[in-house]
């Protein structure tokens, strides 16, 4: 008998949701597909376990194919609502019970998507706000560094806001670094002269009064890792795998 995407969720006598295990994980990716590859690695070190079975079961959805998000929201290019909602329904009817979709500027797109599909999403910018206040209680001028359609969207703006912080953002020269920044990590570029073109963005806004930064897009992470500031910076990355892991929680009950 053929197996489905339906079936996945319980094939070979897996246990369902309910019987003592947690929910499966459905990654909404392909954004790029090395920040989704980074996510997954991130949830693995956030997830609490001494073996393989203590670790998530999680379904990966990496579709590069979905449309530019930037040029969406900035330039009239194609909208990526279909694609995103097409890979969220599959996630959907392999079983999963939370949805993570490891792409900031995706962000802007997730109303309609979360509406249709009815699975609860763990919204990325949201938990890196709630990051800030929780761990960071003094900050209140954060550095945002994202894509330039993250930063025409407002989504962090406006999160901040809403928490009492406040944002700072690049001047036009240091926001063109930051997005030639995110184009070599996306072509695989991950260099010295790559963590140049994100760290001065970077200093730019420390000196414009950043008590903290923000690595607003899931290529920043992987451009700055080997860099250090005189502020800490939130990954965003690792916070929504965090997150994910205690929206999951612990096995259910049998």
């Amino acid at each position: 008998m053929e197996t489905t995407l339906r079936d996945l969720g319980t094939v070979a006598g897996a246990p369902a949701s309910g019987d003592g295990v947690r929910e499966i994980v459905g990654v909404l990716g392909g954004m790029g597909p090395a920040a989704t590859a980074d996510f997954f690695a991130k949830l693995v070190r956030a997830t609490p376990a001494r073996v393989d079975q203590d670790h998530l079961r999680t379904i990966i959805w990496s579709d590069p194919t979905i449309p530019d998000r930037t040029a969406a929201l900035l330039s009239g290019g194609t909208d990526p609502t279909p694609w995103l909602l097409a890979g969220a329904r599959m996630l959907r009817a392999a079983g999963a019970g939370v949805i993570a979709v490891p792409c900031n500027t995706a962000h802007a797109f997730l109303p309609s998507v979360q509406a249709d599909v009815g699975v609860p999403f763990v919204h990325m910018i949201e938990e890196t706000v709630l990051h800030i206040r929780s761990r960071l209680p003094r900050v209140r001028r954060v550095g945002l560094l994202s894509t330039t359609g993250t930063q025409a969207s407002a989504l962090y703006d406006e999160a901040l806001r809403r928490h009492g912080l406040e944002p700072v953002v690049p001047q036009a020269a240091a926001q063109s670094r930051v997005m030639a920044g995110i184009a070599r990590v996306k072509a695989g570029v991950v260099d010295e002269r790559t963590a140049w073109l994100v760290a001065s963005a970077a200093l730019e806004l420390i000196d414009a009064g950043a008590e903290t930064l923000v690595a607003g897009c899931t290529e920043l992470p992987m451009a700055l890792e080997a860099t250090e500031f005189d502020v800490p910076v939130i990954d965003p990355t690792q916070v929504l795998a965090e997150a994910v892991v205690a929206a999951v929680g612990r096995p259910h009950a049998a």
